[in-house]
């Protein structure tokens, strides 16, 4: 459609990479106008770990737009906001022992970051947040000075401050506890580093290339927060809602962060809905301190309310989750063994991994050459490095399989391989010999 050329903004980046117009979607598919069907392992950058139009939400929204329910509510309170903070409340945070308040901010996560920081901020009167190499938050002006991306930083056409940057798990090579340096130069009153506010983290870093942050690591960061009284925020928005397996990326570390930001998935369909969630002492804001037209987006109650009642109901969903997640380590291995020659490595942890490739030319003759094979797939990281597998959650075991199989063939394309995974391998069978 030439509409696209003639007036959107050259500021469109998945349309360079994927250039077809789409018109329909159904779990793990997407169709575009010439009815070609597509492997979806890009899934709204996260925001669809349920799959397109997840036909229990649908159910339930369609219904509740039938009915006449209220779309629009800015903070005022409804059923439908009702009803998913007591499922939110009852089904996430209690069987985990988990106690939060709720607050409800603009719609997308770079909104929930900019209010968790002002949150650190206003409650411990320091103005600056440690944040990490390869972070990315958001590119609203607070967001996008924690964000360590030099491309989207150098967009912002204003001076970034706030911050202070240090090393992430792994950036000083293996071996070395980057908390160790953070707990020194906060310890020393000559550092150049005054007390701040907050630590903000993800556990995962999904746009910088799929670091993951050790458990002892977390733990670490947990007790030199403590330590020194800084906050603790965990920006869950890419990792949460269940891409690692649990419902909160930092559950398995044991961790218990004074902040959190959750986005993306939240809402369950792919509407617009990000929360911040912070511990009771925390809820210093004086009435519409911190406000925004769109965070009563009713719509997004109700499906976010679905997916609660669906999915995190028990522990079912999580264990298939983390089984899948064991299928991609296992089939990413291999093919880092079969076709690596010190060009790729394998990384990420549940269903949030990726294949790091030896430079970004590399990632994108492979990502394009997976999309002529019918799978939509990102790259992530620096300098796109990074082949980022980020399929929904509810995927098939076939489509899940099917998806790995296109992008392991267009690495043996694109590296000129002919040394094919045998075909008896079961990797959906956990090997006797593999660790639990």
């Amino acid at each position: 459609m030439k509409i696209f050329d003639e007036i959107e903004s050259e500021v469109q980046s998945y349309a360079r990479a994927f250039p077809r117009v789409f018109h329909k979607a159904q779990g793990e598919y997407l169709y575009d106008t010439e009815d070609n069907q597509y492997l979806d392992f890009l899934a709204g950058a996260g925001t669809l770990n349920y799959g397109h139009n997840n036909p229990v939400f649908k159910e339930k929204l369609l219904d509740y737009i039938n009915n006449n329910g209220i779309t629009h509510g800015l903070d005022m309170h409804t059923k439908a906001k009702g009803e998913f903070l007591e499922a939110f409340n009852e089904k996430i945070l209690k069987p985990r022992n988990m106690d939060y308040l709720v607050q409800f901010t603009g719609p997308t996560g770079t909104n929930a970051v900019e209010a968790a920081m002002k949150i650190a901020r206003n409650v411990t009167g320091q103005q600056n947040i440690v944040t990490f190499t390869n972070g990315f938050h958001g590119v609203s002006l607070g967001a996008l000075a924690a964000t360590g991306n030099s491309h989207h930083r150098d967009a912002a056409g204003a001076a970034l401050s706030g911050v202070h940057r240090m090393p992430y798990d792994g950036y000083l090579g293996d071996g070395i506890d980057t908390t160790a340096y953070l707990d020194k130069v906060l310890s020393d009153s000559s550092s150049g580093i005054n007390s701040p506010a907050a630590v903000m983290v993800e556990t995962v870093q999904g746009e910088g290339g799929i670091n993951v942050a050790s458990f002892e690591w977390l733990r670490n960061l947990q007790t030199v927060c403590k330590k020194h009284g800084l906050l603790l925020i965990i920006d869950d928005i890419q990792a949460g809602c269940g891409r690692t397996g649990d419902y909160f990326s930092f559950e398995e570390a044991g961790i218990e962060p004074d902040i959190i930001t959750l986005s993306k998935s939240l809402g369950g369909y792919g509407l617009p809905f990000a929360v911040v969630l912070m511990k009771p002492a925390l809820d210093q804001w004086k009435p519409g301190e911190h406000n925004g037209t769109f965070r009563g987006n009713n719509f997004a109650f109700v499906t976010a309310k679905a997916a609660i009642d669906h999915f995190w109901s028990d522990g079912d969903f999580s264990a298939e989750v983390k089984n899948k997640g064991q299928y991609v380590s296992r089939r990413l291995a291999d093919i880092v063994k079969n076709y690596g020659e010190g060009n790729f490595t394998a990384r990420g942890r549940g269903m949030f991994q990726g294949i790091n490739c030896v430079n970004g030319e590399l990632a994108g003759a492979i990502t394009q050459r997976a999309f002529k094979s019918g799978l939509i797939i990102e790259t992530s990281g620096a300098d796109d490095q990074v082949v980022k597998f980020l399929c929904p959650l509810t995927i098939s075991d076939e489509n899940l399989k099917k998806g790995i199989d296109i992008v392991e063939q267009a690495i043996k394309e694109v590296c000129a391989k002919e040394t094919p995974i045998p075909e008896e391998v079961d990797y959906f069978e956990e090997p006797q010999s593999a660790s639990a």
